[in-house]
């Protein structure tokens, strides 16, 4: 074949080739935001760890049914009823009204932390209690480790 003897040219081949190279392009820079998106999460799961821990373990507790154990949990203090009186303020009985079966949520069966952030000296999160669209904001307190209902609601987005 020489040189005038080209092979004509194919529309259709070239808009396959242009449309395969937008698509991966595409594919390729959804994939880096996701990847980097991730990375820019993770830094903040770890960091928010233990207090994440520490209210999944409270809300595990509180959905078995123990709610002497969880107040123990709640205040940081496993052997609360050694002494009760520590806790007048706020006592065993508030703490059956607020997440006892009578509660507002019922018998809680689930939860899923939706969001956590640092403020002042803790960490507070929202939780969905029993699949509902509205979380309570809860605060674990970083030096003491209690948690109690935060007066900060943080913002979910739109």
């Amino acid at each position: 074949m020489t040189l005038m003897d080209a092979p004509k040219f194919d529309v259709s081949r070239e808009r396959r080739n242009r449309n395969l190279l937008i698509t991966g392009i595409v594919i390729a820079v959804l994939a880096a935001v996701s990847v980097g998106s991730w990375a820019v999460e993770i830094p903040w799961q770890i960091w928010h760890w233990p207090a994440d821990h520490r209210v999944n373990n409270f809300l595990a507790t509180v959905e078995s049914g123990d709610l002497q154990r969880a107040f123990g949990l709640w205040n940081n203090d496993p052997d609360w009823q050694q002494h009760p009186d520590q806790y007048k303020a706020y006592g065993f009985a508030d703490f059956q009204k607020d997440w006892g079966a009578a509660s507002d949520y019922g018998v809680i069966k689930s939860h899923n932390i939706v969001v956590a952030h640092r403020v002042g000296n803790g960490v507070v999160m929202g939780v969905n209690i029993n699949g509902g669209k509205t979380p309570i904001f809860l605060r674990v307190d970083n030096k003491t480790k209690t948690i109690g209902f935060s007066p900060v609601e943080l913002y979910l987005g739109p």
